[in-house]
Formats: structure tokens, sequence, C-alpha cells
């Protein structure tokens, strides 16, 4: 993994974990709807920023080596990235 997108990575996974803590205690407290969902469509926005560090890591370390490698690894980079791009479609990002 690369030393920066890692550090970067951590550092929204952090973020994430308070996030979370503070949605589990608006629900516990029963907070305005409207808040809890405000809070939770934060988190969902802080998942993508994760998911883009994720992928422009996997571009730039195995992407790029599957690619030099040809062939088959070359298939499977393809295959790998066309999957994760029907799951962000499905999900609607």
């Amino acid at each position: 993994m690369i030393e920066d997108i890692k550090k970067r990575a951590l550092h929204r996974t952090r973020i994430l974990e308070g996030q979370l803590r503070g949605l589990e205690k608006a629900i516990e407290n029963e907070d305005y709807c409207i808040d809890i969902i405000t809070q939770s469509l934060a988190i969902q926005k802080s998942l993508g920023s994760l998911n883009k560090l994720m992928v422009e890591n996997h571009l730039k370390t195995h992407v790029s080596e599957m690619f030099d490698e040809g062939g088959e690894a070359r298939q499977q980079a393809i295959d790998e990235l066309v999957r994760i791009f029907e799951l962000s479609r499905n999900r609607g990002e």
C-alpha cells in the first residue's frame, strides 16, 4: 500500500469510527430523525471518500502491475474494476 494513501485511509477510518459512535448515540437518544439521517448521509460520504482512496491505491499498485504482466492478470484487473463499478452503481454512488 502506498504510504500516503494508507495514512489518509486510516485517518478516514478514524473519522468514520467517530461518526458511527455519534450516530449510535443519536439513535439511542432518539434525536430528531432528520439529524440522524444527516449523520448517516455524512457517513456514506465518508465511506465514498475511503473507497476512492482504496481505488486510487489499487490502480497505482496492483492494477499497474497486473497490466504490465499482461494476459490473464490483465484480464483479472479489468474484471475486478468492472465488478467494483457495478457494485457502486447498484448502491447509487
